[in-house]
This record gives structure tokens, C-alpha cells and sequence, in this order.
């Protein structure tokens, strides 16, 4: 058995007679636009490739107050991997200062450009003619100034000024007094 239902019609035209008495305004139609187009999609992406650094940084401090906040527990630490740490970590920067030095050899002195990386070596002066022993006094000390044209001694000597290690600086001083200074390059 089979029921069909069939609404009454009657009933669908009251319905649309109080649909048309209805407070709803009538719809407008909408006015057509131009495509929307979005700019500076590129633009974004290139400051995010920029600044790519910031991000990673900011995972590791993050990652860092995490693990302080909930630490509190027992560090492990690998000895042999701390060790090797502590050997890629490069060394501290040493304080440079500028030393005036006399070379004995003035002619050497030309040939030196400011920026070049010499060796500084003292032979003694000995009063009785003898020759004493020659010692490096300095290794890879940079030239930080040479004298201009003209600017020697009647004896021959030129001032020339090395970036040096203030103890270096020290003993090329000590060894200026003593001992005539001569410089190879590096």
C-alpha cells in the first residue's frame, strides 16, 4: 500500500500571499567588478627569504626558556663532544698595538707595503766587533705604516710602524735598544 502525499492548494497560495506581505526587502542585483588582483605577493616572499635568519633564532630561544623553565633535573653532557666544542670555538681576540720599530736597513724598508706580515729579527751589537746570536723577536707582525721617500737616518735606519701583541710590542722595544732589528716577509 502506498500513500502519496499531495499537498493542498489551497494552502501553497496562502503561504505565497503572506511571503508577499513580507517586512524582507526585494533584492538588489549586484553591480559587476573588475577582477581583484593582489599585489606584492612577491614582494612578501622576498622579505620572508630575508629575514630567513630571524625564525630559526627565535625556535632556539623558545626552545632554550622551555627547557630552563622545566630543567631543573640532572644535565648530561657528553665529555668527548664538549671537548670538541671547546676546540671549534674559535680563539679570543687579542688587542693590537702599534710598535715603532728602526730597521738597521733602510733599503729592506722600501720594499714594505703597509699591510704586509713580517718577521722581526735582533742581531746583538757587540762592542767588541764579535757577532752574537740572531733571534726572532716577533712572527707575523703587520705593517701598519712605512716612511715616505726620504724619510730615513743618515745612518741608514727607517722607522716602521707594526700592529703587534702589547708583549710583543714590549720585547721589540727591549730588542731596539740592544740589538739592530732587521724583518723578513712573510
Amino acid at each position: 500500500m502506498t500513500t502519496s502525499y499531495s499537498p493542498d492548494p489551497s494552502l501553497n497560495r496562502s503561504l505565497d500571499r503572506s511571503l508577499d506581505r513580507s517586512p524582507v526587502p526585494a533584492t538588489l542585483g549586484v553591480p559587476s567588478f573588475e577582477p581583484l588582483r593582489v599585489r606584492g605577493g612577491r614582494q612578501r616572499w622576498r622579505r620572508v627569504v630575508r629575514r630567513r635568519g630571524r625564525a630559526p633564532a627565535a625556535i632556539l630561544v623558545m626552545s632554550a626558556a622551555a627547557l630552563a623553565v622545566a630543567g631543573g633535573g640532572e644535565v648530561s653532557a657528553d665529555p668527548p663532544a664538549t671537548a670538541a666544542a671547546r676546540e671549534q670555538r674559535p680563539a679570543p681576540a687579542v688587542r693590537l698595538v702599534s710598535a715603532p720599530v728602526r730597521i738597521a736597513d733602510a733599503a729592506t724598508v722600501r720594499l714594505l707595503r703597509p699591510g704586509d706580515r713580517v718577521d722581526v729579527i735582533a742581531a746583538p751589537n757587540s762592542p767588541m766587533g764579535g757577532a752574537g746570536e740572531a733571534r726572532v723577536v716577533a712572527t707575523g707582525a703587520r705593517v701598519a705604516e712605512v716612511p715616505r721617500t726620504g724619510e730615513t737616518r743618515s745612518d741608514g735606519g727607517a722607522l716602521v710602524v707594526l700592529s703587534v701583541p702589547r708583549p710583543t710590542a714590549t720585547a721589540l722595544v727591549g730588542a731596539g735598544v740592544t740589538s739592530q732589528l732587521a724583518v723578513t716577509l712573510c
